[in-house]
């Protein structure tokens, strides 16, 4: 859209599709995004110690948070996202736990002191920002030294091989999956968004150039999701 800053295209795009998005995400990745969120909800849950706080960066409707909030009521988890629709969904699943806040706000601009948390985890967010090096700064700024930051996200696979059926299927066959016919522009946005994202080893480099240490990545599905990590010192 001509004219229309990326803030305010992903923000009309989650505003439009957060009451279907949990299920939708399941469709799309045939079922395998909760695998990988696994992996790096048991990360979190591993590296960070009783007492702790962690901050779930870009947390749409939740799933991240509620998910480590459950498996450790000893620590307290906070998500942010930018979007009202998508908070929405998170409050309304997570009524029943009490180690869970919400807050409304931008990745760019992180409105929590330096050194606040324990660990910050993004999960399929850091695609959609405008300023990748400045969420990643802002999470780290935000933990105590010694703290991880986690990003789970959608990548184009490097292999020729396999890059024209992810092409096909990613492009054609996912937005309508996804949103149907009356959500399909919105699911074609997720598309171009991780077309014109950063390529595995870019964003390696990035969690490198912003002071990050003992930095890796696991990659799943041909490199399609990759789960980079790095500790501030």
């Amino acid at each position: 859209m001509a004219g229309v800053s990326k803030r305010e295209k992903v923000y009309k795009v989650f505003q439009n599709i957060s009451t279907g998005y949990d299920t939708a995400n399941n469709r799309i990745s045939l079922g395998l995004e909760q695998r990988w969120k696994q992996c790096l909800i048991d990360m979190v849950d591993r590296q960070t110690d009783a007492g702790g706080h962690v901050l779930d960066v870009c947390s749409g409707t939740g799933d991240i948070a509620i998910a480590i909030a459950t498996a450790r009521p000893d620590i307290q988890v906070t998500g942010l996202d930018f979007s009202p629709a998508m908070l929405q969904q998170a409050k309304r699943k997570s009524v029943s736990l009490q180690n869970t806040a919400w807050c409304e706000g931008d990745a760019m601009a992180l409105p929590f002191a330096d050194h606040t948390f324990n660990a910050a985890c993004i999960s399929f967010g850091l695609r959609n920002t405008s300023d990748y090096r400045q969420v990643l700064r802002e999470m780290q700024r935000v933990i105590k030294p010694g703290g991880w930051v986690y990003c789970l996200d959608s990548f184009v696979p490097d292999s020729w091989c396999i890059r024209p059926f992810y092409h096909l299927y990613f492009r054609g066959i996912m937005p309508l999956l996804g949103g149907g016919w009356g959500h399909r522009q919105e699911y074609q946005w997720l598309w171009r968004s991780t077309r014109d994202f950063l390529r595995k080893g870019q964003l390696l480099e990035l969690f490198r150039q912003t002071g990050l240490v003992k930095v890796q990545m696991d990659s799943y599905l041909f490199g399609a999701c990759v789960l980079h990590r790095g500790q501030k010192q």
